[in-house]
């Protein structure tokens, strides 16, 4: 019905960069707020970033002034900018999104996380 496809991970070098992207497809009427959350080994789920429908951000503190959130609502499209990476960033990233469908109303869908590794 709904699926978020997550692409961009990999490994990358303490101080390098990626870019990750959700891609959000199905019968989806209307795309609410939409985030970013990160799974360490050994630890709990968090969120990293999120967005708002209207574009309000809001970030993990660990990660303010390093990772830019961004979504595309003409192509129900999710980001995140990722840039001053370090080891502690390592983590599967999953996106998240609130979204109604033509049948539903407003439902937590999650994608398959993509991973990101830094070294160091």
């Amino acid at each position: 019905q709904v699926q978020l496809v997550e692409s961009g991970g990999g490994l990358v070098q303490a101080g390098g960069s990626l870019r990750l992207s959700c891609a959000a497809s199905g019968s989806i009427f209307s795309l609410n707020a939409m985030a970013w959350y990160r799974q360490a080994p050994g630890k709990h789920r968090e969120l990293v970033a999120r967005i708002t429908s209207g574009g309000s951000t809001n970030y993990l503190d660990s990660v303010k002034g390093r990772f830019t959130i961004s979504r595309d609502n003409a192509k129900n499209m999710l980001y995140l900018q990722m840039n001053s990476l370090k080891p502690e960033d390592t983590a599967v990233y999953y996106c998240n999104a609130i979204i109604s469908t033509y049948s539903s109303s407003y439902s937590n869908y999650w994608g398959q996380g993509t991973q990101v590794t830094v070294s160091s």
